[in-house]
């Protein structure tokens, strides 16, 4: 068959685009392999002080033994309650510190009006589990902030990647596209046990200048 030098240069335009396709997604492919979608565990951390004194009060959220370590899986039922639940306790719930609410650095407790990220997430959680989700798959979890700053969120583990409720978006992020340094979080096994997300994780207030 004979190809004319229009046609010609036309294939060879064809078959470059799918050289470059091909090379994106194998790019994608290995930035995907490079970023796990669920944390990675470093071994057992000591829980946050302000945790410590809230289970002291005997709160049922310290009480409950986890399950299976199962992963949740991520229906779009599932996906939406949980997009729901974080934008509604963010729109109910007005920021504000512990020192200026209770006079001290930190403490922990379910919020009715205002409370700062550790209150938000304790109560999320509370929501979350009285809608059927597992303690186990909802775990409380300590990180660095983009300022350096403590900060605490509530991590969902599913099947589709660990996903972050957060008191400051509405939108549900999977823990690898925000830039916070997660520092460690409860153990699936016992919400009183926590574990590590780093080699070696700072002992750090869970909010230490903003809500």
């Amino acid at each position: 068959m004979k190809i004319s030098m229009t046609t010609g240069v036309a294939f060879v335009a064809l078959a470059l685009l799918c050289m470059n396709a091909y090379a994106s997604d194998s790019a994608v492919a290995t930035d995907v392999k490079a970023k796990p979608i669920n944390a990675t565990i470093f071994g057992k951390s000591l829980p946050p002080i302000g945790y410590v004194e809230f289970c002291s009060h005997g709160e049922d959220e310290c009480k409950g033994k986890g399950g299976n370590a199962d992963l949740l899986v991520m229906s779009p039922d599932n996906w939406s309650m949980l997009n729901q639940v974080n934008t509604y306790v963010n729109g109910k719930i007005k920021p504000e510190s512990d020192q200026d609410l209770y006079h001290v650095a930190e403490k922990w407790t379910y919020p009715t009006s205002a409370g700062d990220c550790e209150d938000y997430v304790l109560l999320k959680k509370r929501y979350l589990q009285s809608m059927g989700f597992s303690p186990d798959e909802l775990l409380i979890t300590v990180l660095l902030d983009e300022k350096g700053d403590g900060h605490a969120v509530l991590t969902v583990v599913s099947d589709n990647g660990d996903f972050i409720l957060d008191n400051r978006r509405d939108e549900v992020l999977r823990w690898d596209q925000t830039v916070y340094k997660f520092l460690k979080r409860q153990s699936q096994q016992d919400p009183k046990q926590w574990v590590s997300l780093q080699k070696s994780t700072p002992q750090v207030l869970a909010s230490t200048k903003s809500p």
